[in-house]
């Protein structure tokens, strides 16, 4: 039975639609779902995460612990692999409309350009070396800057692509741990500051940066995603939560997710019919959450076939529908999200 949490004066009962019912046995939390997940089992070890859909059939992402930037080719199942380098330890990548890959060289204070034309690498240091890590990165709108958060470093980080720029935004708040970044329809970046119980937002123009505390001082968000009213939706690691920020009227409102304290939600993914997708990875197999904006109620569950182990970031390719995504188990995988006159019809 799910239902919200109502200290923040949230709304009805959260609903799990009966017919996606299902039993799982190596799950105590999985209770099923509609969704359909597809899984390529990765040839190289070192952590798959964070792919990035450059078309349709060209899926980038990174392997964190052994170094390198992998490519999938879905229709004929190949990989492709480009080595980084001793430390490189790549933590997310994303993919301009060039088709050049950029990704951060977590482990030794760069953020990288590959051209896979040309098979070259470009490095762009951090100007401060307190900004040791590089962690998730995502374009603005018009994709002439490349924001991203600096985990253990705590600052927010901004490139110019035009001229390789690159401007620091502390945080205030000592470890901060800034960690999921989005930007707004209004082109403001939004940050979950993982370490704390707050959000934060920063005006593109002046860098000045703002913080919001979440009412319950325990919460830690970690991933984020923007709807297209401007409101900001965050994943509580610690609580298991589904967390909403309105930043025109500062009210925060809260849903408890499936596995409840256990379930440790981490990558998220929002879909242009304004549902969130959300990775519980506290279970095992992990499960795969989405949940309705506008209706505000979850309509699936789903385990990950894999099991997963963690996945740590989604993304979602708005051509054709689907939420990919990285796990510790050694895959990539894709989640094929309805859209909203297939649901429909099929009503």
């Amino acid at each position: 039975m799910f239902r919200p949490d109502l200290r923040f004066g949230i709304a009805p009962a959260v609903a799990l639609a009966a017919a996606l019912t299902v039993a799982h046995p190596e799950s105590s939390f999985a209770f099923g779902g509609a969704a359909e997940i597809q899984e390529w089992k990765v040839p190289y070890e070192g952590r798959p995460r964070d792919p990035f859909a450059a078309g349709d059939d060209e899926i980038w992402f990174v392997g964190q612990a052994n170094g390198y930037l992998g490519r999938l080719t879905p229709s004929s199942g190949k990989f492709f692999r480009r080595d980084l380098g001793e430390g490189a330890g790549p933590h997310n990548l994303i993919v301009d409309a060039g088709g050049i890959v950029w990704f951060a060289g977590n482990r030794n204070a760069y953020i990288g350009r590959y051209d896979p034309k040309t098979d070259t690498i470009e490095r762009i240091e951090m100007p401060d070396p307190k900004a040791k890590d590089p962690h998730t990165l995502v374009f603005d709108a018009d994709g002439s800057h490349i924001w991203f958060t600096v985990q253990h470093g705590n600052f927010v980080g901004r490139v110019r692509l035009a001229d390789r720029t690159v401007d620091l935004i502390p945080v205030p708040t000592v470890g901060a741990r800034p960690y999921g970044i989005k930007i707004a329809p209004d082109g403001t970046p939004w940050i979950a500051l993982f370490g704390t119980n707050k959000l934060a937002s920063i005006d593109p123009e002046s860098l000045s940066l703002t913080e919001y505390d979440i009412p319950d001082a325990a919460a830690q968000p970690r991933r984020l995603e923007i709807t297209d009213d401007g409101r900001v939706w965050y994943s509580d690691y610690v609580r298991g939560k589904l967390g909403r920020f309105d930043p025109k009227t500062k009210a925060f409102a809260e849903w408890d997710l499936p596995a409840g304290d256990k379930s440790l939600p981490y990558g998220t993914a929002l879909d242009s019919a304004g549902r969130v997708w959300i990775a519980e990875t506290g279970p095992q197999p992990n499960q795969i959450v989405e949940f309705d904006t506008e209706a505000e109620e979850i309509v699936s569950v789903t385990p990950v076939p894999s099991g997963g182990g963690t996945v740590r970031h989604m993304m979602y390719e708005p051509k054709t529908d689907v939420i990919w995504f990285g796990a510790d188990s050694g895959t990539i995988g894709k989640v094929q999200a309805a859209k909203p006159n297939e649901e429909a019809a099929g009503e």
